[in-house]
C-alpha cells in the first residue's frame, strides 16, 4: 500500500527513467541508420516524449482517483452495511456514515460508539487500504505501459518534436482553461449568494442606504431585529483609506523609481532598491501593530496639541501605514518600466538640448506611462484588499464621514467580520458579505476598464 506522496514520487522517478531510456533508444536507432543527422528531431525530444507518455496518462488517472476515492469507498461501505442500517432514513444514515469515517480517522464522533459503528469504521479502513493498493498498481502499470509504447515506436522517422510541442501546447491550454473556469466559478458563486441576499434586502436599500448595521437579532422583540444594510458607509471608508494610502504611495514610490533609475549610481541602487523592497515582505500584522501602537498615538498627540479631536482609531493612521506598505508595488514596477524605455529616446532628448529633468518629464514618464498606470492599479487593488491594518488601526465602525480623523471600516473587514464563526447561510447578515464582494468586484472591474483605456490611449501615442 502506497501513500499518494510515495506514488507521486514513484511516478516522477519513472518519468525521469523514461526520459533517459527514450533518449538512449533514439541514439541507438540513429547509429543503426547512419548517425544522429538521420533523426527527425534531436535526441532530447525523444526522451521528453517518452517521459510525457509515462507521466501524463498515469498522473491523470492518479488525479481521478484522488477526486473520487472518498465517494467510492463510502458507497462500498454503505453497500456492505447490515440491512437495518442501510435502510435508515437518509439523514440518520448520513450521520452514521460520517461518524464511522470520523472514527476511522481518529476524530471525534457525534454520538455513542456502537459495535456496528466500529465494524463499519474497520471496514472503511480496510477498503481504503485495498483502494490505495489498486490505485498504486494501476497507476504504475499505466506509466510503464506508456513508456514501453513510445519506446517501441521510436524510429529515426518519428516526429518527436512535433508531438512534444503539441502535447505541451495542449497542457498550456488545459492550464489556462482551468484558470478561466476557476474565475468564472468564483464569480458565479459570489453572484448566486448575492442574488439570495437581494431577494431579502432590496438592491436600492443596499446600494444607497446610509446606515450599516447587519447584526440580526435572535428574537423578534429584540432591539435592531431588522438590521440595516446600507453599504454607502462601508464603501466610503474603503475609498477614504485607499485614497490616503495612494496619496502616500504614488508620489513616494514614483519619485523613488525615478531617482533609482535616472539619478542613483550603481552602488546606491544596489543597496537602496533591495532595502525599499523589504517593505513588501513585512507581514501586514506588523504594519497593523505599528499603526496602532506608534502612528495612531502620534496623530492623537498632534491633534491634542492643535486642539483637534482625533479618534483613538482613525482612517488617517491606517491610510498612512498602508501607503508605506504599498510603496514597493509602485516603486519597483515603475523602476522596471522606466528602465525598459529605450536609451535612444533619452539620447534623442539630450541631443536637442533637453536637461535631465526635462527628459524625465516629457519623454520617459509619457513613454513609461502604461506600465506606471499598471503599477498604480496593482497598488490600488492591494490597498482595497487590505484587512489587518484596518482592523487594528481604523476600527470596525461603519461611519459615513469624510473626516480622516474618525474611525471607519472597509469592505474586506466587514466581509471577514460577517463570515467569522458559526453562521447561518440563510441569514441576510451572512449573505451580505457576498453582496459586498460582488459590488467590490464590479467596482474593481470598472477601475480596470478605465486604466486599460488610459493605457491604450498613451500606448498608441508613444509607440
Amino acid at each position: 500500500m502506497m501513500s499518494p506522496l510515495a506514488l507521486l514520487l514513484a511516478l516522477l522517478l519513472l518519468s525521469a527513467a523514461g526520459y533517459f531510456i527514450g533518449r538512449r533508444k533514439a541514439l541507438y536507432a540513429a547509429d543503426k541508420a547512419g548517425g544522429p543527422n538521420m533523426l527527425h528531431s534531436r535526441p532530447n525530444y525523444y526522451g521528453v516524449l517518452t517521459a510525457l507518455w509515462c507521466c501524463l496518462p498515469a498522473f491523470f488517472l492518479f488525479i481521478l482517483w484522488l477526486a473520487f476515492e472518498q465517494s467510492i469507498i463510502t458507497s462500498l461501505m454503505v453497500a456492505d452495511l447490515p440491512p437495518g442500517l442501510r435502510n435508515l432514513p437518509q439523514e440518520r444514515l448520513s450521520l452514521f456514515v460520517n461518524d464511522a469515517r470520523n472514527l476511522a480517522s481518529g476524530n471525534i464522533v457525534s454520538g455513542e460508539i456502537t459495535a456496528e459503528m466500529r465494524a463499519a469504521a474497520a471496514h472503511y479502513v480496510n477498503l481504503q487500504g485495498i483502494g490505495k493498493m489498486i490505485a498504486g498498481v494501476t497507476v504504475l502499470v499505466v506509466a510503464i505501459a506508456g513508456m514501453l509504447f513510445v519506446h517501441r515506436h521510436i524510429t529515426p522517422e518519428l516526429r518527436a518534436r512535433n508531438q512534444v510541442e503539441r502535447a505541451i501546447m495542449a497542457l498550456l491550454i488545459f492550464c489556462s482553461t482551468i484558470a478561466i473556469f476557476t474565475t468564472i466559478g468564483i464569480v458565479l458563486s459570489v453572484l448566486y449568494e448575492a442574488v439570495r441576499f437581494f431577494q431579502q434586502v432590496p438592491v436600492t436599500d443596499f446600494l444607497f442606504g446610509l446606515k450599516w448595521s447587519p447584526q440580526m437579532a435572535i428574537r423578534e422583540e429584540q432591539v435592531g431585529s431588522s438590521g440595516a444594510f446600507g453599504a454607502i458607509p462601508v464603501f466610503a471608508g474603503t475609498m477614504l483609506i485607499s485614497g490616503i494610502a495612494m496619496m502616500v504611495a504614488v508620489p513616494i514610490g514614483l519619485m523613488s523609481a525615478i531617482f533609482l533609475s535616472e539619478y542613483a549610481n550603481k552602488q546606491v541602487r544596489a543597496v537602496a532598491k533591495p532595502l525599499l523592497e523589504i517593505l513588501a515582505g513585512v507581514p501586514t500584522v506588523v504594519y497593523g501593530f505599528f499603526a496602532a501602537l506608534v502612528v495612531a498615538p502620534v496623530i492623537r498627540a498632534g491633534g491634542s496639541q492643535l486642539g483637534i479631536d482625533v479618534s483613538s482609531e482613525s482612517a488617517l493612521a491606517a491610510g498612512l501605514v498602508m501607503g508605506i506598505m504599498i510603496i514597493p508595488f509602485v516603486s519597483s514596477l515603475s523602476d522596471d518600466v522606466i528602465n525598459a524605455v529605450p536609451q535612444s529616446l533619452r539620447d534623442g532628448a539630450y541631443s536637442v538640448g533637453a536637461t535631465r529633468s526635462e527628459t524625465i518629464k516629457h519623454v520617459l514618464i509619457p513613454a513609461a506611462l502604461p506600465g506606471i498606470v499598471g503599477g498604480i492599479l496593482l497598488a490600488v487593488s492591494r490597498a482595497i484588499g487590505e484587512t489587518m491594518i484596518v482592523v487594528m488601526a481604523a476600527g470596525l465602525s461603519a461611519n459615513l464621514t469624510a473626516n480622516p480623523l474618525q474611525a471607519v471600516t472597509t469592505v474586506t473587514v466587514q466581509i471577514v467580520t460577517l463570515l467569522v464563526g458559526d453562521q447561518e447561510f440563510d441569514s441576510p447578515k451572512t449573505l451580505a458579505a457576498f453582496a459586498l464582494g460582488l459590488v467590490l468586484f464590479v467596482v474593481t472591474l470598472f477601475l480596470n476598464i478605465i486604466a486599460l483605456t488610459v493605457v491604450r490611449k498613451y500606448r498608441e501615442r508613444y509607440e
